[in-house]
């Protein structure tokens, strides 16, 4: 049986800042700025009437790499959502590059105290450079522990590494998003790429990330573990309300 995971070399990495010259270079760091100057303006306190408020914390993958603003997996995700009638806020935290250990670093300003859920999707370029998937246990850890403290809810999506990195980095790496996810009760998607992965015509031509089909079918992976999400929220505010 063919292996579905898509096995691909260091040049391959979810890392644009490292591929591209120029002004390009600079992008993803003004991005990260820009958006810690927002998120920083934001109210501490979550409204538990208004719009259900959704991070989606990421990298590349999460940030839609290459592709329209409004076709990335946040704004894609806030359409089918809606058309379902959910009345949500899906907040773009995705950084091109990330690792767990830049995604931990970032936590802090990244997430508002107002977020009601967050979506995890982290550990893609620590597998692409084999970084240690105990360093990626233990940075996904304390984002776990973090956002559980502040009382969000957490959908974590799970990575798989490059079988090309050999059975005993596969087996230290793979399991660490179904542990985390029961350690702290959080709802877990097993493979972002589930849909997509080794399926030329849903990648762009550079075989990792989504395009704009790639994207959609994520979404409608992903979907029913969103709504599960949301679902948690709503019993959490009925449940505050009631006192």
């Amino acid at each position: 049986m063919t292996d579905p995971t898509p096995t691909l070399s260091s040049r391959d990495m979810v890392t644009p800042v490292m591929k591209s010259n120029g002004w390009r270079r600079f992008f993803p760091s003004l991005l990260v700025l820009v958006y810690g100057i927002v998120i920083m303006s934001l109210p501490a306190n979550a409204d538990s009437t208004g719009p259900i408020k959704i991070v989606a914390f990421g990298d590349s993958l999460t940030a839609g790499y290459l592709l329209p603003a409004d076709k990335g997996f946040a704004p894609v995700l806030a359409r089918v959502l809606k058309s379902r009638g959910h009345d949500v806020e899906i907040i773009n935290a995705g950084v091109s590059g990330d690792t767990t250990a830049a995604g931990l670093e970032r936590l802090a300003w990244a997430v508002p105290p107002n977020a009601d859920a967050v979506i995890v999707e982290l550990g893609a370029n620590d597998a692409l450079r084999g970084l240690s998937p105990q360093a990626a246990r233990n940075n996904l850890d304390k984002i776990l522990a973090t956002l559980k403290a502040q009382k969000s809810d957490i959908l974590i999506s799970g990575m798989r590494a490059p079988r090309s990195l050999g059975d005993n980095y596969v087996n230290a790496f793979d399991p660490i998003f179904a542990d985390l996810a029961q350690k702290y009760g959080a709802i877990l998607h097993p493979f972002f790429l589930e849909r997509i992965a080794l399926k030329a015509n849903l990648n762009l031509s550079d075989g990792i990330h989504p395009n704009e089909k790639g994207v959609e079918e994520i979404v409608a992976d992903i979907l029913p573990k969103v709504e599960e999400l949301i679902a948690r929220v709503k019993a959490r505010r009925i449940i505050a309300k009631n006192g």
